[in-house]
């Protein structure tokens, strides 16, 4: 018998949306969508086909909240809330109307006229050119379904009864999918289609395993039982690693695993400059559960407490009491540490169960944030009130998200006076004092800066949306996520305005998105003169080695050669070669 040839190592590129190396068998999932039968129906039969569709509603809409419940309490509230879109499908008449009405004309077994309605419907939004709404086809085409399923009397194969330890490929996940994944089994997954912002990259990311996506056909080549090696850091899945690729491989992760150690020994370290530069370096977080990495990471406080997962998966909205409680554990925890607290940014893709909004066009640029608070007083003072008692601990601030111009500025911070009014009138003491920041991430508010200074006292700058708005691109749309550049000329100016601004009126500036966490650019931004740093905890041990390796010369250096540039790519080039001759360990 002749030895077996050894197989050829095959590479496949994607977007890496989970950092991690896997190395295993994969399992190949491929979705058992049946064709339901068509059966022609009597009229008599309609009552019947009738209420089996709303036992099927009935029953989908109950696997999704126990799904829903279980996501919430393995991995968050914050994860769970990618169901909610789910539910909304279940319950949305226009979709219900449409089968009834499509039923009573065809006379057909109601299961598949629900499969040719959700098809339609879905192949309507898919088409449209909205990220939003083209997610939004995929969650009707999860529902659907698993409506069917119940119709016909099937359950789906939860992919958690895998029951060897993998590495799944498929085509797509659902973010139904991938709550199932059995995080002590499934070693990572990789996809053909995806973007690093779909609700399945978030779900990779908060059960912390290796994903990639965008990996085209890759589903279709590859077979149940192949040998490969997931690497989300680059979004590469290799077929049959060869011994040099598993050594290379070998070898970063030794690399990897000495830099996080000598990274974890500069916990109680400043992030000072070599010639004495001090640049504050905080951490973002939104779940009180996150205070011990906040703590573990060496950060100087929170940067960007976001405040939605009070509002989110809740049949009913958090009262003062409850919101007060909790700012008041993570102040305390984080004494004398500050904790700058965001007022509630609702919208966008983050949506809230207690109250009926409307369905927007355009969310991201809808009824958002201090948009939304400033229409609803009622909640915007319930929060502020909660957070003004807990400032009286001293080390609170609070800033406003999305201000577009110093009308709404002045809007919110007449609700806090009144507020402030009531709790003096109440004998409840708070921070006179507390300082209170704008978010810069609206166009608007960044060219008008030196406005907004006289109203407030800090600045924070939120890169990620003033990088989409400016430039006109969202991320999530795979055509043009080249175009979202945050070293875009555009952007380096904005931030060097409302930087100037701020120091002119002896404001400090804050940035929170991000560019925060990005050590290549961590020369620009102190150059440019930022006075804090917020990005995630995991982040910021790399970032405070970065920042204890530079100096204020080398920095400004670099800003007077980059305002010459012309492109995001020799502006970005510019800083790498700075980054990579002082702290090549963070980049390799």
């Amino acid at each position: 018998m002749s030895e077996e040839q050894p197989r050829t190592e095959k590479r496949f590129h994607g977007v890496g949306v989970s950092p991690g190396i896997a190395r295993g068998t994969i399992f190949v999932h491929r979705t058992d969508d049946e064709e339901p039968p068509v059966r022609r129906i009597g009229d008599a039969e309609l009552p019947g086909e009738i209420a089996r569709l709303e036992a099927a509603l009935i029953a989908t809409r109950a696997q999704i909240l126990e799904m829903q419940e279980r996501i919430a309490e393995a991995i968050g509230a914050k994860d769970a809330g990618i169901f909610d879109a789910h539910l909304l499908v279940v319950e949305d008449r226009t979709l219900i109307d449409e089968v009834l009405r499509t039923l009573a004309r065809d006379k057909t077994n109601v299961e598949h006229v629900f499969q040719q309605v959700a098809n339609r419907y879905s192949k309507t939004l898919s088409e449209i050119d909205d990220p939003y709404l083209r997610e939004r086809a995929l969650d009707i085409h999860d529902v659907a379904r698993r409506v069917i399923h119940n119709l016909m009397g099937k359950s789906t194969k939860p992919l958690s009864s895998i029951d060897t330890v993998h590495i799944l490929v498929s085509h797509n996940l659902t973010p139904s999918d991938t709550a199932q994944l059995n995080r002590h089994l499934a070693l990572g997954f990789a996809t053909d289609v995806g973007s690093k912002t779909s609700h399945t990259a978030i779900m990779a990311r908060s059960l912390n395993i290796p994903a990639v996506v965008g990996l085209h056909n890759v589903s279709e080549v590859l077979q149940t039982g192949d040998h490969v090696l997931l690497d989300g850091y680059n979004g590469l899945l290799i077929l049959n690693p060869n011994d040099q690729t598993l050594w290379e491989y070998g070898e970063l992760e030794v690399k990897k695993s000495q830099v996080e150690e000598k990274l974890t020994e500069l916990r109680e370290t400043a992030s000072t400059t070599v010639d004495g530069r001090h640049v504050i370096l905080s951490a973002n977080m939104e779940l009180p559960d996150e205070i011990e990495f906040v703590l573990k990471s060496g950060a100087e406080g929170v940067g960007l407490y976001r405040t939605e997962f009070f509002y989110l998966n809740k049949s009913e909205l958090p009262d003062e009491e409850e919101q007060y409680e909790n700012y008041k554990k993570v102040a305390e925890q984080l004494m004398p540490n500050s904790v700058i607290i965001r007022t509630l940014d609702l919208g966008g893709d983050k949506f809230m169960s207690a109250l009926d909004l409307p369905e927007e066009l355009n969310p991201f640029l809808g009824w958002r944030a201090i948009r939304f608070c400033l229409e609803k007083i009622d909640i915007f003072k319930v929060q502020l009130r909660a957070i003004l008692r807990a400032s009286s601990l001293g080390n609170i601030r609070l800033m406003y998200p999305m201000v577009s111009g110093v009308d709404e500025l002045r809007r919110a911070n007449a609700v806090l006076d009144e507020c402030k009014t009531e709790l003096n009138n109440e004998g409840i003491p708070f921070n006179e004092n507390m300082e209170i920041g704008a978010m810069i991430e609206v166009p608007s508010a960044a060219l008008t800066a030196d406005i907004l200074a006289r109203e407030v006292d800090f600045f924070s700058i939120g890169t990620n949306d003033l990088i989409q708005y400016s430039i006109a691109v969202d991320r999530v749309n795979e055509r043009i996520s080249h175009l979202y550049e945050p070293t875009h000329p555009a952007i380096i100016r904005l931030i060097k305005t409302v930087i100037d601004a701020a120091h002119a009126h002896n404001l400090w500036v804050g940035i929170c998105g991000e560019m925060a966490g990005e050590v290549t650019l961590t020369p620009l931004l102190i150059g440019l003169g930022v006075d804090e740093l917020s990005t995630g905890a995991a982040l910021v041990p790399r970032v405070k080695r970065a920042v204890q390796s530079l100096d204020i010369g080398i920095c400004l250096q670099l800003v007077d050669e980059v305002m010459r540039l012309e492109s995001p790519s020799e502006i970005l080039a510019r800083c790498e070669e700075i980054a990579k001759s002082h702290y090549p360990e963070l980049l390799n």
